[in-house]
């Protein structure tokens, strides 16, 4: 039975309309009833206790009553097998043939995964990588491996789009003021090029020696166009630069300036590269879920160091057996899945936002949207059958307190935006000034903790009127409130924390998808456009070469593809 067609659905329709008609259902009065509140929390907490993970969602518009509705669907469509069927390996990506098993990337050696039938192998496959990148990038960073001319490599680019990019980089940023990590990457420079847009590889390269720079090729196929193009442009501008130091050895530049993490080891070592220089992974590993492969564990090791990286890993993992084995509802990733579901398919919400207070985190919204939309941006049901509800919210973020000058505006006064606040109770990088009254990470944490209530609690125009607003700004001044939010209170922000943000998110867009009965690990959707620039790009290069004159294209296309190429003659 479908997800719209179970009884629950029904009763949770029901539940919306009052939460949408019924003054009494408003949050000022929901967040006044203490027992509500105190009903509508969960924590997580490591084995030893030395980190915990509170998450609130007493702002948001539900009740005791509300969520065990929303637990009552998910019993209902199965859920807890679905989750199980991903533990297990079972081809859950029924479009594509695939497992599930970005949760396999973060298994420690030893770890019993027996439940899987090829588990073992599986784990012993994952390992072998991983101590392949463990050796390799120790060598790097400590000067056994060299560039072509014997100076240390210092400089990696990485090159790839988006998961490829978007993960890898939102964890750079993260670690960037870490101490541990800090002070890994002394000395050393990672960037990520993903725009085909020549400006980005300008940007990118600029400043950089040849002589002192590692590319990273990231490409499952190794047949991506604007990865291949860009590998072919940094891999000229390498030879360029040695060669203008008298090394002209083509073969021996690529060897020792570009490696890649593919699986396509032929086109690899065609492209140049060393066999024992490409790092593999699996077609169970989806390019939005493949930061702790290859994909982001090699560049990530040559900033920071495997050890970081480790921690990153074993955080993910944390939160993987939290995930497959917390009750629903005790279980941070299924609640803000729920919540998800609620909003968008009942509420009518269309969009979220994910509000990290912390700058570290400042392209982690930049990747959960990829994860999320273009996980759960589907039309159809896994059986092919249109689905009578729209899934996939629109997602967007800013760190705080960035984004109270930004689109808070709107989140008040403007459309209703459901909320996700991260807080830290620790800094990565605590001041506090003779004289102040509060430390910087205090003075961001009381934003933190007063934006939640001030979305669900608004201002009346009572208030202001009391206030003594002149009646003719009174209106300008009112907040309706009634803006739903969670709250998420972690202990510091390190590697191993990113890691647990990283999986909490990733599993909260799998409960999505599990609930709505859709396909959250393929990505048709971009294959169209895709398949249309292949046409533009033939048409491009017969009029550049040959002048043939533009056809095949509609009218407007086809208008402005001649006024692109009449610029410049």
């Amino acid at each position: 039975m479908k997800v719209n067609e179970l009884p629950q659905f029904t009763a949770l329709q029901t539940a919306a309309s009052s939460f949408k008609t019924d003054e009494n259902l408003h949050l000022r009065n929901l967040c006044s009833d203490s027992s509500r509140c105190s009903g509508l929390v969960a924590t997580h907490s490591t084995d030893n206790g030395s980190r915990k993970i509170i998450i609130d969602y007493s702002r948001q518009q539900v009740s005791g009553e509300t969520m065990e509705l929303l637990f009552d669907l998910a019993d209902k469509v199965g859920f807890t097998d679905r989750r199980n069927s991903m533990r297990e390996g079972a081809k859950i990506n029924a479009t594509e043939g695939r497992s599930v098993l970005h949760h396999a990337l973060r298994m420690p050696k030893g770890y019993d995964y027996s439940i899987n039938p090829e588990g073992k192998a599986i784990l012993e496959e994952v390992h072998a990588v991983r101590d392949k990148i463990e050796a390799f990038t120790s060598k790097v960073r400590s000067g056994e491996f060299v560039g072509a001319t014997g100076k240390m490599l210092k400089n990696f680019v990485c090159i790839g789009i988006g998961g490829s990019q978007l993960g890898p980089e939102f964890v750079l940023e993260a670690l960037r003021a870490d101490a541990a990590a800090a002070e890994a990457s002394t000395g050393r420079t990672l960037r990520f090029l993903a725009n085909v847009d020549p400006v980005d590889f300008e940007l990118c390269t600029r400043d950089l020696d040849p002589e002192e720079t590692l590319i990273v090729v990231i490409s499952k196929t190794f047949t991506t166009a604007e990865t291949m193009l860009n590998a072919r442009t940094g891999k000229k501008w390498i030879l360029d630069g040695l060669a203008a130091k008298g090394v002209t050895d083509a073969s021996e530049v690529t060897s020792k300036h570009v490696i890649a993490v593919s699986t396509a080891i032929d086109k690899c070592v065609a492209f140049g590269i060393s066999a024992d220089n490409i790092f593999g992974f699996w077609n169970w590993v989806g390019g939005r879920f493949s930061v702790c492969s290859a994909v982001g564990i090699v560049p990530l090791s040559l900033q920071y160091s495997y050890d970081v990286m480790s921690s990153f890993l074993d955080g993910a993992h944390d939160i993987d057996e939290h995930f497959f084995t917390a009750p629903l509802r005790e279980n941070i990733p299924v609640i803000l899945g729920l919540l998800g579901v609620w909003n968008s398919t009942f509420m009518g919400y269309e969009t979220r936002a994910l509000l990290p207070y912390s700058q570290a985190l400042k392209r982690f919204p930049a990747h959960i949207q990829q994860v999320d939309m273009e996980s759960n941006g589907k039309r159809v049901a896994m059986d092919g059958s249109p689905l009578p509800f729209q899934a996939g919210e629109i997602n967007f973020g800013e760190p705080g307190t960035n984004g109270q000058h930004s689109f808070y505006q709107l989140m008040h006064q403007g459309r209703v935006v459901p909320a996700d606040f991260i807080g830290f109770m620790e800094s990565q990088a605590p001041v506090l000034l003779d004289n102040e009254p509060v430390s910087n990470h205090d003075e961001l944490m009381s934003n933190f903790f007063a934006q939640p209530d001030a979305l669900a609690y608004g201002k009346t125009l009572n208030d202001v009127t009391q206030e003594g607003v002149p009646e003719e700004l009174r209106e300008h001044k009112v907040f309706a409130g009634n803006r739903p939010s969670s709250s998420m209170l972690m202990t510091k922000l390190d590697a191993f924390a990113i890691g647990q943000l990283l999986a909490i998110y990733e599993h909260r867009t799998a409960v999505q998808g599990f609930i709505w009965g859709l396909n959250s690990f393929d990505q048709w959707g971009v294959e169209l456009g895709k398949v249309l620039a292949k046409q533009v790009r033939a048409q491009l290069s017969a009029s550049r070469k040959s002048g043939a004159h533009v056809q095949g294209f509609n009218s407007s296309t086809s208008s402005l593809l001649e006024a692109y190429l009449a610029h410049g003659k």
